[in-house]
């Protein structure tokens, strides 16, 4: 069944000049990119985005960083969505991300992680609707999804 999954490549990957190698990767794996917008991210927008870490010690600092510079918002599909590009995207600790994951060969610092991705698929939905209106998600005809 196809789900849905939020990702958002974060200021340090528009400084670093990335943001086509992390798209690249993640259509690679056949997820169908079905939302994409760059955009500055209020205060308010980035603490509801990061509600659920409100009273943690670095809740701050990522709100300082995701609001630092534009980021890429995106919206893909597959079956298993999630879990496809948790895959790609890797463990959230770099020192955790297997090489060859988008967290593993572009990331050394936690609090400079260079992608968000949905950790499950009711997240997804939260965030997708966070970050796009429903007429902003194009569920275009896949031709080559016969192939993944």
């Amino acid at each position: 069944m196809s789900t849905r999954c939020f990702t958002m490549l974060k200021p340090g990957v528009l400084n670093r000049r990335l943001v086509g190698e992390v798209i690249t990767r993640l259509e690679s794996k056949g997820l169908k990119l079905v939302g994409l917008k760059l955009m500055n991210i209020s205060p308010e927008l980035a603490s509801q985005h990061y509600a659920e870490h409100k009273e943690k010690a670095f809740y701050d600092d990522l709100v300082d960083y995701i609001t630092s510079g534009p980021v890429v918002a995106m919206v893909w599909q597959s079956d298993d969505c999630v879990a496809l590009v948790r895959k790609v995207v890797g463990a959230t600790k770099p020192l955790d991300a297997m090489p060859g994951t988008i967290r593993g060969d572009f990331c050394c610092h936690t609090s400079n992680n260079v992608i968000h991705a949905s950790d499950s698929d009711a997240s997804a939905e939260r965030e997708i609707n966070l970050f796009f209106k429903p007429e902003e998600l194009i569920d275009w005809e896949d031709q080559a999804s016969i192939w993944y």
